[in-house]
């Protein structure tokens, strides 16, 4: 069944699309405060579509990011005790407690871990402003670690470029289906344990 080679065509008409660069700000700052979808998933497309502007493109998240990472320590800082209760409700409660744990450990390492790696980064954004973190460290680490990620994104994709696409195009349905079974494992051994 070729579901996911219709979705990936469809990312690819998107990512050509003219204001995809807005929409890609937009995402970029949004997930750094509450939403769930990373912005890698629209700026691979983008630099894969248009490698010339690969380091523009992560160039515009790495900033976006950071001014909504800016926006989560905000709603942390003025607004924790508001939004404990959801969050206690919510997916986020084990993270929360992770990154607080962290900054009491790690500090500045705990926001470029987050910022560098899957781990929802808004989580940390929220938890650094209700811990009152120092903003300059925070900003900084920020920079560094959601830059570090999107240029290494950016420029595996410019580097790729029409072969990568090309050849995600021919085996995507492939990867698409292998990356539901790996899912539906891994979701069936967590469940054992």
């Amino acid at each position: 069944m070729k579901l996911f080679s219709a979705l990936y065509s469809r990312t690819m008409a998107w990512s050509r699309h003219r204001h995809a660069p807005w929409y890609l700000g937009t995402i970029s700052f949004v997930e750094s405060s509450f939403f769930p979808i990373p912005p890698d998933v629209m700026l691979a497309p983008m630099c894969l579509a248009n490698p010339r502007r690969a380091m523009f493109f992560a160039l515009l998240t790495t900033l976006a990011s950071v001014a909504g990472g800016l926006f989560g320590y905000f709603i942390g800082y003025f607004a924790i005790d508001a939004i404990l209760p959801w969050l206690q409700q919510s997916r986020y409660w084990q993270p929360y407690q992770t990154a607080v744990e962290w900054f009491g450990q790690w500090g500045f390492w705990a926001v470029f871990i987050a910022g560098f790696s899957p781990i929802p980064y808004k989580v940390f954004t929220i938890a650094a402003g209700g811990l009152s973190m120092a903003l300059l460290p925070f900003t900084l680490a920020s920079f560094i670690g959601r830059g570090l990620r999107f240029f290494l994104v950016a420029g595996l994709m410019a580097w790729g470029g029409a072969r990568m696409e090309a050849m995600l195009h021919r085996y995507v349905d492939r990867l698409g289906w292998a990356t539901v079974a790996l899912v539906v494992i891994g979701g069936i051994v967590y469940s054992l344990r």
